[in-house]
């Protein structure tokens, strides 16, 4: 059976009142950073209970300025997981460090932090620790490692906002913490960012850094340093901060639609997403596991004609072409784990606007296969 409506991937939920908040912004005339992007900021401190929000531009921006306000630069080294979509890595080259790639483990697809202190040398200066595809890391253990080590530490929570470990919300053990509001994420802004500081001092820093280096002082401005336009507008906070209201709502049905997928796809040839009771899931991807890189290539082809999208879930890095050629690094032999999850890991759709019947059928033509 053919499903006639086609299935994509991701498809963010614009309601009739976040596009009524947005065309409020529009008819105020106020468009770029303002009064919008300081509520978006609230918002997401009061969420997850923290003091320090800025909003930037995009994802990749808000792990960019981290390393910026940290002084990260030529001759550093970041400790990186090896498995993650690439920005994680274009970050620390930007800055003019070295990314040093770790392998994950299978079972969560975030880095094996039994393999981080090896990875540590004297040039090491950070860890970016990255909660893959939503599944928070144990950052008690990663922040145990940093500080034994008197390294900073910059949480990749792009996919993870409202996820927690120990009851705490990640993107708020490390000196920073990013979130992005991409399309693909629970609520969007189109393009956007969410940067969380621990100190009150690093987040005036990044205000300033976001907004082309600019203080003010006694109402003139200060140019202070060389800053960026990393500015988010108030109509992109308008579109997400009105989504922002039903976060915890979005949440729950992304959890209740995993457990569904958990129930109900049965073929042995996929293995499963796996939780700990510790680390919760934001489910930004439900990611399976094919037995073979032949068998998740021909799922998606398969998939493509039962009208679901799918795609990869996510890139080992050191065996894309840039590092690759850069590093020149033996990737299979060194981060086996990341090459497995990269040539046979499988994406498919989980986001709340899907039904209870569309899980049922996309769980009935894996189970097929």
């Amino acid at each position: 059976m053919k499903n006639p409506n086609f299935i994509p991937l991701a498809s963010p939920d614009i309601t009739q009142k976040d596009i009524e908040e947005v065309v409020k912004v529009l008819k105020s005339g106020m468009l770029v950073q303002g009064e919008k992007v300081m509520d978006l900021e609230q918002k997401c401190s009061a969420f997850i209970h923290t003091n320090h929000v800025s909003a930037l531009s995009n994802g990749t921006a808000t792990m960019h300025l981290a390393l910026v306000a940290l002084g990260i630069g030529k001759g550093d080294e970041v400790i990186i997981p090896a498995f993650s979509y690439i920005a994680t890595a274009n970050v620390v080259e930007l800055v003019g460090a070295t990314p040093v790639f770790v392998d994950i483990e299978l079972s969560t697809f975030n880095i094996d932090i039994s393999k981080i202190e090896a990875a540590i040398t004297d040039k090491t200066k950070a860890i970016i620790p990255v909660h893959e595809f939503g599944l928070a890391c144990d950052m008690t253990r990663i922040m145990a490692i940093a500080n034994k080590n008197n390294l900073f530490v910059i949480e990749d929570a792009a996919c993870a906002l409202g996820a927690m470990h120990n009851n705490q919300a990640v993107g708020t053990f490390g000196d920073f913490g990013s979130f992005s509001l991409h399309p693909r994420k629970a609520i969007t802004s189109g393009e956007g960012g969410l940067l969380v500081s621990k100190t009150l001092e690093q987040d005036q820093r990044i205000k300033t850094l976001r907004n082309h280096g600019i203080k003010i002082d006694e109402g003139k401005m200060i140019f202070v340093e060389a800053g960026f336009n990393y500015r988010l507008t108030d109509i992109q906070a308008a579109l997400v901060g009105s989504q922002f209201d039903r976060l915890s709502e979005i949440l729950d049905k992304k959890q209740y639609l995993a457990n569904q997928y958990q129930q109900s796809i049965k073929n042995p040839k996929f293995v499963l997403p796996q939780i700990s009771n510790k680390n919760t899931h934001t489910w930004q991807t439900y990611h399976l596991l094919c037995e073979t890189e032949a068998l998740r290539n021909s799922t998606i082809n398969y998939l493509k004609t039962k009208n679901i999208g799918t795609n990869y879930g996510a890139q080992n890095m050191p065996a894309q072409t840039y590092y690759a050629n850069k590093y020149k690094l033996d990737t299979v032999a060194l981060f086996p784990n990341a090459d497995i999850a990269y040539k046979r890991g499988l994406a498919i759709p989980l986001y709340e606007k899907l039904t209870l019947e569309d899980i049922e059928y996309i769980s009935n033509q894996i189970n097929t296969i």
